[in-house]
């Protein structure tokens, strides 16, 4: 199965394929045997769902390859260099051509303890079972008997042996430069490949990363890879990979107005609002009131100076009047004299 962008292209008749094109197609797998065929490998979701083969971790779709590279079996390079875009063919080929004859060679015998002690490297609770695929001495094999002595690998191919039916279209012929280098991508990567940007200056092929690549340690092993198709398959140029870690985007003053999105956040500012005005309302009230109460107290103040003022100069009338009766008195007391002493 393999991987493949989700677009669609135009077909384009009457192109021939030649080794080294990369280029977009679909496909459909059957083994044929006894008379019967088993689908076992599509790029249609949808089929590999009807015929019960579904893998919810593969990614369906058309996928890319490099015509010629010797990536597919021997019979599909060869077909596919013979096909044109837009077109769809329906081949069979043999065993020789696909997975090749089985090996008897190939089936071998191990212990049982040292089978289940692999396969506990892989997971503490796991036990040898058929079917299972297990990694000895760096070569895959399918476990095919076990026993309570010992296990049998079979270190053939699932498909060796088998004759395979395929029908396929060439959906596309990729061309230019930045098109080859995002279909690579695909290929070897197969991640966010719509998150890179890729740009061709003169002698330098730059490739900005996408934000997964710097945090995947798969991408560490992968960019070799993709360097080396690149300059294979697109153009012998100096390959540029860069990371970009933006600038933090400064923080703006929020506002003190209600989201229309949010109504319990929207009624807090409100109130802290009204709040902070009810407070300055007041501030500027007990002033005003200060005020009214000293101009109160200056005013009464003026008013007992004035009174004090008016009693002053009633206090001094008062006293000459007192001076003048006596002065009236003594007057009087005088002239009664001069009478008594001049009857005398």
């Amino acid at each position: 199965m393999g991987k493949g962008l989700n677009r669609q292209y135009k077909y384009r008749l009457g192109i021939t394929m030649e080794k080294g094109d990369i280029i977009r197609w679909e496909y459909d797998a059957w083994v044929v045997e006894e008379g019967k065929e088993d689908l076992f490998d599509t790029t249609n979701e949808e089929l590999a769902k009807e015929n019960g083969i579904h893998d919810p971790t593969i990614k369906y779709g058309a996928m890319y390859s490099i015509v010629g590279a010797e990536r597919l079996i021997k019979g599909m390079d060869e077909e596919l260099l013979q096909a044109e875009v837009g077109k769809e063919y329906i081949v069979t080929i043999p065993p020789e051509n696909a997975y090749g004859e089985r090996d008897a060679k190939l089936v071998k015998i191990h212990s049982y303890r040292e089978i289940a002690r692999k396969v506990a490297e892989r997971d503490k609770n796991a036990v040898p079972r058929v079917g299972m695929e297990v990694i000895i001495d760096n070569k895959r094999g399918r476990i095919v008997t076990v026993t309570p002595g010992r296990v049998v690998i079979d270190f053939n191919h699932p498909l060796a042996g088998k004759t395979l039916k395929y029908r396929f279209k060439i959906l596309e012929k990729i061309e230019g430069e930045v098109e080859k280098v995002k279909a690579i991508l695909e290929m070897d990567y197969g991640k966010d490949v719509e998150n890179f940007k890729i740009e061709v200056r003169g002698e330098d092929i730059l490739i900005e990363l996408a934000d997964s690549c710097k945090y995947d340690s798969s991408w560490s092993i992968a960019k070799y890879m993709i360097v080396s198709d690149i300059r294979d398959f697109v153009a012998n140029k100096n390959v540029k990979f860069f990371e970009v870690y933006p600038k933090k985007e400064e923080k703006k003053e929020e506002k003190n107005e209600p989201e229309p999105a949010k109504e319990e956040d929207a009624k807090e500012p409100e109130s802290k609002d009204k709040e902070e005005k009810q407070e300055e309302e007041k501030k500027p009230a007990k002033k005003k009131t200060t005020r009214k109460k000293s101009s109160k107290k200056e005013s009464e103040k003026k008013e007992d100076t004035e009174d004090k003022s008016e009693s002053k100069p009633k206090k001094t009338a008062k006293k000459t009047t007192k001076k003048s009766t006596k002065k009236s008195t003594s007057k009087k007391s005088a002239s009664s004299k001069k009478t008594e002493e001049k009857k005398d």
